[in-house]
């Protein structure tokens, strides 16, 4: 059994439940160690985007930033707190972020400068937006284009998965097929775009996660596709089970489940926690 998990969020950002609430759950589930990891989501036009009006009226605009002198003050007082936290718990808590990748030497500059000041113990790398004619769209807004325009936008996010995965700042990588979530890019016609990702997964040493937050009646397996997984297995991609939890009643949800679907898809390199964090995450 798998006696961590990474990739979880809190109240305050768009989780529901205190990080002390979190920890309980976790020990409860025979869980050794907690990772928190809330959105560092920084863009100047974030707030010009489609999704931000959805996320100030749904509670949850705090994980958008449009610069990081604000988001790193989030993070210093979200740091503080799991920090001091540690010190009372019984397991291991450890500081991530799920952080969005943009491919500007701008933006790496700045996340940079907030690495070295904010020094998380891992980071997760995703990609929930695309900068597209001008516009940032969130997946959501993917699906609600014409086809054209649809298959550019799924490019360009799997061009951003690869180059996130080849900037070599993660630990490892998120939910890399995140557009299906809203029904698109699960055809056969993507699949040299996967296979370029992944390739970059590979070149890089990263790892990946096996999310299980899209375990529902209508679409019952995880991020990735079993396509993509027996692709990743094929390259010896080292991997984890995520649960993405946002609730604490979704700590180490599905992760049997999981297990059995990765082992279907061949997978056999699941990483210990020990090499996740000792990846050799690139700096200036």
């Amino acid at each position: 059994m798998q006696k961590f998990t990474l990739h979880t969020h809190t109240i305050g950002f768009d989780g529901k439940n205190t990080v002390l609430e979190m920890v309980s759950s976790a020990r409860a589930a025979g869980f050794d160690t907690l990772g928190v990891s809330n959105h560092f989501i920084v863009h100047p036009k974030i707030k010009e985007s489609r999704m931000y009006p959805y996320a100030v009226r749904g509670g949850y605009s705090a994980i958008y930033s449009d610069s990081f002198d604000e988001v790193m003050d989030k993070f210093r007082a979200h740091y503080t707190e799991l920090r001091q936290l540690q010190s009372e718990s019984n397991i291991r808590i450890l500081c991530g972020a799920e952080v969005d990748f943009f491919p500007t030497r701008a933006w790496r500059d700045g996340f940079l400068h907030a690495v070295d000041e904010l020094s998380p113990d891992y980071l997760i790398g995703s990609a929930h937006f695309v900068y597209y004619d001008g516009n940032l769209c969130n997946v959501h807004d993917i699906a609600n284009v014409d086809a054209d325009v649809r298959d550019e936008i799924l490019g360009i996010y799997w061009d951003n998965v690869a180059a996130a995965a080849t900037s070599g700042l993660f630990n490892f990588m998120a939910h890399i097929d995140l557009p299906k979530k809203v029904g698109i890019g699960r055809t056969d016609k993507w699949c040299a775009a996967e296979n370029r990702a992944l390739d970059a997964i590979a070149d890089s040493g990263t790892a990946m996660e096996i999310n299980t937050g899209l375990y529902r009646p209508e679409i019952y397996e995880p991020y990735p596709s079993a396509r993509i997984l027996h692709a990743a297995a094929a390259r010896n991609i080292p991997v984890l089970l995520s649960d993405d939890a946002h609730a604490a009643n979704q700590i180490g949800r599905h992760f049997d489940d999981a297990r059995q679907f990765a082992h279907d898809c061949g997978v056999n390199n699941f990483i210990t926690l020990q090499n996740l964090l000792d990846f050799p995450r690139k700096s200036r």
